[in-house]
């Protein structure tokens, strides 16, 4: 049967209707082909029969729509740095993605400073001269590392003035403002065993610890913090001892040693400066250090003149005051008699020269200035009824010297 043009047209028709609707399922509406976005509703033209209703969209448990990508190609997602969440569960945010993890340069450890300078006490330093004692308080605080390195001397004379050097470069070094390893170990290695007073020791142990920091850390720097108040002293200044000669006795006028330890100052300023008291009562003149106290800060003092029984010794400097009680005892003088000493007048040793006689000490004869004689001339020396002791000749008036006038001795030429 042939087949009309008409009817033609319409499967025409129809057909192109069909091809639109299948276009229609496999797209969500959102987008054309060309990637510009629409919405709009999809219109179909021919005859139809039945009301077709446009396809839903996808619910929240369905797989995810196939979207055109923006260059056109529709297929899978591309992949991003966020994950996807996998079908048929609900996406949620990643714990990885909510806190990143820092970067190796951002996340720097944090580094303990070392310890550093304990308190002195600080030295009155009376005289304003730069001295062990006094650079020491200066370093104390650590952002005057670099004035107190100015005060040491440039060629240490000791082991005092080594280690403060070896201290400040240190202090410079560690907090990345100069100074110099490399001469903070020779000073420290230079000084072991040298610094004795008790700052010297407490420098010392810093310089060691801020060595070790070096070690442990060789190129990290640290801010140093100056150490809490309440923090013990470094020295503690005492009077270790006094010696009287073994026995614990000593007389007015002898002399006794005071040992002082951990003396937080220059010990010059002590002796020029210092008071020292036996039994409350102050010595007369300055202290001096003992000779032979073999590098030990021992006093040299005499005795004042007190009266027997036990008493305190005190060192006294710029207001710090250290005390012994009961130190000593102070032991009665011993009386001497001098020889033939007697008790009275016309005792055995004493010669009366009658109340004219200048007054002489008691137990001391003085010379007369003529020899004392009888009115008929004999010497008093023994009595006339007195035989002269065994092994004296007895001794009379020569004719020469007899009182009275008498003839001139004549001489017998044989």
């Amino acid at each position: 049967m042939a087949v009309s043009l008409g009817m033609r047209v319409s499967g025409l028709l129809v057909a192109g209707a069909v091809a639109v609707a299948a276009a229609a399922f496999t797209s969500d509406g959102g987008g054309s082909a060309d990637g510009r976005g629409g919405g709009g509703t999809v219109v179909t033209a021919g005859p139809s029969d039945t009301v077709r209703s446009l396809p839903t969209w996808p619910s929240a448990r369905s797989a995810p729509a196939v979207r055109p990508s923006p260059d056109g190609h529709i297929g899978a997602p591309a992949l991003t740095g966020t994950p996807s969440a996998s079908q048929g569960m609900r996406a949620t945010e990643s714990p990885a993605l909510s806190s990143p993890s820092p970067s190796p340069t951002m996340s720097q450890k944090l580094l303990e400073a070392p310890a550093w300078l304990a308190p002195g006490p600080d030295s009155p330093n009376l005289d304003g001269a730069a001295d062990p004692s006094s650079v020491y308080d200066l370093l104390r605080a650590p952002t005057e590392c670099r004035n107190a390195l100015s005060q040491v001397p440039g060629a240490p004379a000791d082991a005092e003035w080594t280690v403060l050097r070896g201290l400040a470069t240190a202090c410079l070094a560690v907090q990345g403002e100069g100074g110099s390893w490399e001469q903070a170990a020779s000073d420290h290695a230079a000084s072991a065993g040298g610094a004795d007073t008790c700052k010297g020791r407490a420098a010392y142990a810093v310089l060691g610890g801020l060595l070790d920091f070096h070690r442990r850390h060789p190129g990290a720097s640290v801010r140093l913090k100056p150490t809490a108040s309440g923090t013990p002293a470094a020295c503690g200044y005492r009077i270790a001892g006094v010696d009287t000669g073994g026995d614990g006795e000593a007389r007015p006028g002898e002399t006794i040693g005071i040992e002082l330890a951990d003396a937080h100052f220059d010990p010059g300023e002590l002796l020029r400066d210092g008071v020292v008291s036996i039994g409350g009562q102050q010595v007369a003149g300055v202290p001096v250090l003992k000779p032979d106290s073999g590098g030990r800060l021992v006093l040299s003092v005499v005795v004042p003149a007190l009266g027997p029984g036990s008493v305190d010794v005190a060192v006294g400097y710029a207001g710090v005051e250290v005390r012994v009680a009961s130190a000593f005892t102070v032991a009665t003088p011993d009386v001497v008699q001098e020889p033939g000493a007697g008790t009275g007048p016309g005792a055995p040793g004493e010669v009366s020269h009658g109340s004219d006689a200048p007054p002489g000490a008691r137990g001391t004869a003085r010379p007369a200035t003529t020899a004392p004689q009888t009115t008929d001339g004999r010497s008093p020396l023994f009595a006339r009824s007195a035989s002269p002791p065994d092994g004296v000749l007895p001794l009379g008036p020569l004719p020469a010297h007899l009182t009275g006038p008498h003839a001139p001795a004549r001489l017998r030429i044989p």
